[in-house]
């Protein structure tokens, strides 16, 4: 039986967070897909709220902290990603392309990807398309073609059983797919992954 290893990056602030529920019931989606593909999967859920300070702190450093270095990690070694954002000012949030500012070069490359957003109200939609894809497009990443937003309306019971369930099943399946039939891609550079700041001072 093959096995794949998903990583899922939540860029939600609050607790609880729409964001996080988004991502998690992308999740399962793609879990679900993956099921009736006869593919395990072992999931990976990141926090970036949990690695905000860790994040500037590499931006001005060069350095990932332990935690966040196991974070970049995961994502690079994934065979999958789920990527979700909340949209501020018709963009990505700030702490969301930070972090992916941090990832090594080409970490992304070949890797399949699926997007999700949510915000207050459905006019922010296309951000996912103007904004969002591009960026991924640009990191080389394998994009499906379904991505989801989620305002603050669709969480009402029609709507979150409704459209917003047939897109998010939509979505997961295609990611599904192509992790099924696409083999792991290895991270382009592991030696940019293997330390950090504290392992280089205790080896000098």
């Amino acid at each position: 039986m093959k096995q794949r290893t998903l990583a899922v990056v939540s860029a939600g602030l609050s607790q609880p967070s729409s964001t996080r529920l988004l991502a998690d019931q992308l999740t399962a989606a793609t879990r679900d897909g993956l099921d009736k593909l006869g593919v395990r999967l072992d999931i990976e859920v990141i926090e970036l709220r949990d690695h905000a300070h860790d994040v500037v702190n590499h931006t001005l450093t060069g350095f990932p902290s332990a935690s966040l270095k196991r974070a970049i990690d995961a994502v690079a070694g994934a065979a999958g990603l789920i990527a979700v954002t909340p949209i501020f000012n018709a963009s990505y949030s700030g702490l969301f392309k930070s972090f992916f500012d941090v990832l090594p070069d080409r970490a992304l490359t070949g890797r399949p990807v699926l997007l999700g957003a949510t915000g207050g109200t459905a006019r922010h939609s296309l951000a996912l398309e103007h904004a969002v894809r591009p960026m991924f497009t640009y990191l080389r990443s394998v994009v499906v073609p379904t991505s989801v937003f989620a305002a603050t309306d669709d969480w009402a019971a029609d709507s979150a059983e409704g459209e917003l369930r047939g897109r998010i099943n939509r979505a997961g399946r295609e990611l599904a797919e192509e992790m099924e039939r696409r083999e792991p891609v290895a991270p382009a550079d592991p030696f940019a992954l293997s330390a950090t700041f504290e392992e280089l001072l205790s080896n000098e």
